[in-house]
């Protein structure tokens, strides 16, 4: 009977360790939940995505459309019929869409306007990967797509004794059509969103051929739905097109679209669908091109759910900046720009705002797409030379969007991580006309309250809305123009961003232990509530913004009394009430209730400002907290399902900070070569680099229970520290880790461990 016993714990061991080192199964692709995130509206939100199927960093993506034209909320998980299947290019719902237009299969009557020709669908008769798009509808159609870097593969199965039609859709803004019956295209352009208004002339052109012959063909336009039987081309608001097939057939759509010319769209057609006979062929490669991105980073020793979540999220870290460029008839890249209406050779990407993105979603993409990055870096300062601004948040063009100016953390992050594909003299001086002028389109267009922030050492309030926030983001954008300075040997432009760079300790209040909103006679906002949002802060309080020092945690940590005072104020953000003071915003906002939901006290993982604070425990002595804290967070906060994340995605960073946390490090100070070291959520991952090394993180023992680390090693040796160099990384290797479920105290807390600061490597 011992025996027995003794054999049985021997087989549930064994079971236990098989589970711990599983591996996902079959494709990783297969992995990824495009609808993951998309059960959010304007109250709530749980990503703000839409089901994306695009090929990573692709200039356009594909989505089915449950909104009407022009709602920012294209897909919602909750609504159950689709108006069309878009070309998109979305960053947020907020931001809206520009350059869209839309094919939607109609049967029996002809319906042309979104609403009326919606059909019902459930998400049980519906495929959603990056890759193929497929749903069922109760009209009787089937609706399939996968997609290229600049157009899409679309097949419609009718039922049999309907009408049946294709409608073509030309969006909010003006478009043109041209019927080619006898060659079974449809041409033309749209022009539409707020990015395009300001480059006049600036199109988004297509190209969709059909595989089958038109029974019928007609214009119409979507503001009266009026129709024009009689004519095969039209230019005007609205204009779209509609097209009959005889019934039960499977319609196939090529389709591709260029910013530069219908000649240049009908070349990204022939180049990337040209040879593919079915959408099968398309389908196939698409998914080969995502299980190879996907495969960059190899995880193992996870659950099934952790798996998706995973690859779920990497999925979308992988769709921004997109390329917005294209190759000529030489294969060679040039694009039209949005910021100066003409063509110019080289890359160009856009999509993205640079608020949310700089901490994490461009260091990821260091790590694992150097050249890519580089590329990207240099292109800033082509926009820079096109409209005289360097791009804060590009959307296709310049809008301004957000508080700070971050390209030049970018610049300074790919400088110090050995990405150096452009020239520091000129991204510096770009930098200095940032940081001294205040630009026409939006607030971190330029700088807002850039005067009062140089001359009293901070950006006064009420003088300057968001006042407080604008101030520690200025400088540690300073300190990016600092250091990029000091690397390149430029002592002018060292001197002017290093006298800036401190200036986070003039807006912190010893008294109350506090950032705070101060006016320009150096008073303190009076009635101080840290619960209260907005005023001089944004989308958030002074519990969310009194961790924004990401260049000197040091000296925050002295500003606050040493590292006792600073741990337990950073426990507290956890322990206090969730309670909110709505302040100016004068009702509740999203984040506000997401934060709530989360039940973690102030902690508002949700939304940008605070996500790097469980980091810092890293340089205040104990780093077991941060460790405890992330897997929490990775746990509770994140899953691979339409509600999987805690508030907004936004453009990849919220995906970036799980991929790169659940790989056991995060990017604190983006402009330094470090990665923060926390909690890896698996066994073993494996980053295959494009320089071709691989470098591991493994983590013995791990489980949900041990999410601390007892101890490690790093190219065989004793390794103490609390972050890892970029250049350690890209030179291969592994780090092994020893997983425990009681933190090891001593491990991490001295001097030589913490991560880079200001004050610390000035001493």
């Amino acid at each position: 009977m011992k025996s027995r016993i003794i054999l049985l714990f021997i087989l549930l061991g064994c079971v236990k360790f098989s589970l711990a080192f599983q591996k996902p199964k079959g494709d990783l692709a297969d992995y990824v939940n495009t609808l993951q995130g998309t059960n959010s509206k304007f109250e709530l939100t749980r990503g703000n995505t839409y089901p994306t199927t695009a090929l990573p960093f692709g200039m356009n993506t594909w989505t089915p459309q449950t909104g009407a034209n022009g709602d920012g909320w294209k897909y919602q998980y909750f609504k159950d019929e689709i108006r069309g299947f878009q070309q998109a290019h979305q960053c947020s719902s907020w931001s809206n869409d520009y350059a869209v237009f839309s094919l939607m299969p109609v049967t029996g009557e002809l319906k042309l306007n979104d609403e009326q020709r919606a059909s019902r669908f459930t998400h049980e008769n519906e495929t959603a990967k990056p890759y193929y798009y497929q749903v069922q509808l109760e009209n009787g159609v089937n609706t399939e797509f996968s997609p290229t870097e600049r157009g899409a593969h679309m097949r419609f199965t009718f039922p049999k004794n309907k009408d049946a039609w294709i409608v073509l859709d030309g969006y909010t803004g003006t478009s043109s059509v041209k019927i080619d019956a006898k060659n079974n295209r449809i041409t033309g352009y749209v022009r539409n969103g707020r990015g395009m208004d300001r480059i006049e002339g600036m199109k988004n052109y297509f190209v969709i051929q059909f595989d089958r012959s038109f029974k019928s063909e007609g214009i119409w336009e979507n503001r009266n739905s009026e129709r024009f039987e009689n004519e095969t081309s039209k230019e005007g608001e609205g204009i779209g097109a509609y097209i009959q097939f005889k019934p039960g057939q499977e319609v196939q759509a090529k389709i591709a679209s260029s910013y530069i010319s219908l000649e240049q769209a009908q070349r990204n057609l022939d180049t990337e669908l040209g040879k593919d006979k079915n959408l099968e062929k398309t389908k196939s490669r698409a998914k080969d091109i995502w299980n190879k991105h996907l495969s960059k980073i190899a995880v193992e020793g996870g659950t099934e759910d952790q798996f998706k979540t995973f690859y779920s999220c990497f999925f979308r870290a992988s769709l921004f900046s997109r390329k917005f460029y294209e190759l000529d008839e030489n294969g060679e890249p040039y694009y039209y720009s949005p910021y100066d209406g003409k063509v110019h050779e080289g890359y160009m990407y856009t999509d993205t705002g640079f608020w949310d993105t700089f901490r994490a979603q461009f260091p990821l993409n260091a790590l694992l797409y150097p050249e890519m990055q580089g590329r990207y870096v240099s292109a800033l300062l082509d926009a820079y030379e096109q409209c005289g601004w360097l791009p804060s948040w590009s959307f296709p063009s310049e809008a301004g969007s957000m508080v700070g100016n971050h390209a030049i953390s970018l610049l300074a992050d790919a400088w110090a991580k050995g990405i150096q594909t452009f020239d520091p003299e000129e991204a510096l001086e770009a930098y200095w006309h940032e940081a001294t002028n205040k630009g026409p389109w939006g607030p971190a267009n330029g700088r807002e309250g850039w005067k009062d922030y140089y001359t009293l050492g901070y950006v006064a309030y009420p003088e300057t809305r968001e006042s407080t926030a604008k101030t520690l983001e200025y400088a540690y954008d300073d300190f990016c123009g600092y250091t990029l300075a000091d690397m390149t040997g430029n002592e002018f432009y060292k001197k002017r961003f290093g006298d800036q760079m401190y200036n986070y300790r003039n807006v912190y209040n010893d008294k109350t232990g506090f950032m705070q909103g101060r006016s320009k006679n150096g008073k303190w906002t009076e009635n101080f509530d840290p619960y209260e949002w907005g005023g001089p802060f944004t989308e958030g309080n002074a519990w969310h913004y009194l961790w924004s020092v990401f260049q000197d945690p040091q000296g925050l940590i002295d500003l606050m009394g040493g590292e006792d005072n600073f741990n337990k104020k950073l426990d507290s953000v956890f322990n206090v009430s969730n309670k909110v003071n709505v302040g100016t915003y004068g009702g509740k906002i999203h984040e506000m209730t997401e934060m709530q939901m989360a039940e973690m006290g102030q902690y508002a993982h949700g939304n940008q400002p605070i996500q790097h604070a469980i980091y810092l425990y890293n340089y205040s002595g104990e780093p077991w907290k941060a460790q405890e804290r992330l897997r929490t967070v990775m746990d509770k906060l994140y899953n691979y399902t339409e509600n999987g994340y805690p508030g907004d995605e936004d453009q990849g960073q919220t995906s970036s900070w799980y991929v790169l946390s659940a790989l056991g490090f995060y990017s604190v100070c983006p402009g330094t070569n470090q990665y923060v070291i926390g909690s890896p959520v698996f066994e073993k991952a494996t980053i295959t680099l494009e320089n071709g090394n691989q470098f591991v993180v493994e983590a013995e023992n791990n489980n949900d229970e041990n999410v601390y680390i007892k101890s490690a090693e790093f190219g065989g040796k004793t390794f103490t520290r609390n972050y890892i160099e970029y250049q350690e990384i890209q030179k291969g290797g592994k780090i092994h880790f020893e997983m425990d479920d009681e933190p090891n105290k001593q491990r991490g807390t001295a001097a030589e461990d913490k991560p880079f600061s200001l004050t610390k490597n000035s001493k």
